[in-house]
């Protein structure tokens, strides 16, 4: 993951935020590369969005939601990563089939945190 698509996916989602949220993206590893918390976000928001983005980074799942399914659905067992969460609002970042990183939102409902987080992605993707 590039800072430069970092920060672009951090402006993007700051920018159109019904409210205060925060923000992370990390790198393949779930690693930080950039992050911001908007004033007025919960404080427990930050750990939140780590979560969600390591989660989508270092979960074979494309978001939250679909590894939150997996483990429903009996896919996979209920007890792995203790970082991981199922909270909506982490969304893995590609570039074609490599995943290079995830992104994570918190502060709004899930549905909300992860229409964030993909429209940033898709956004900072380029023509």
């Amino acid at each position: 993951m590039k800072l430069s698509r970092a920060q672009a996916i951090v402006g993007h989602v700051v920018a159109n935020a019904s409210g205060p949220v925060s923000v992370w993206v990390v790198d393949g590893h779930g690693e930080l590369v950039a992050a911001a918390s908007m004033d007025g976000a919960a404080y427990d928001t930050k750990l939140n969005a780590q979560r969600k983005a390591y989660t989508a980074a270092r979960s074979d799942a494309r978001t939250t939601r679909e590894l939150a399914a997996k483990v429903e659905a009996g896919e996979l067992p209920q007890s792995f990563d203790p970082f991981f969460t199922f909270f909506l609002g982490g969304v893995a970042v590609f570039e074609g089939d490599e995943r290079v990183g995830a992104v994570g939102v918190s502060g709004l409902p899930g549905e909300i945190d992860e229409a964030l987080a993909l429209a940033a992605i898709e956004r900072s993707a380029g023509p």
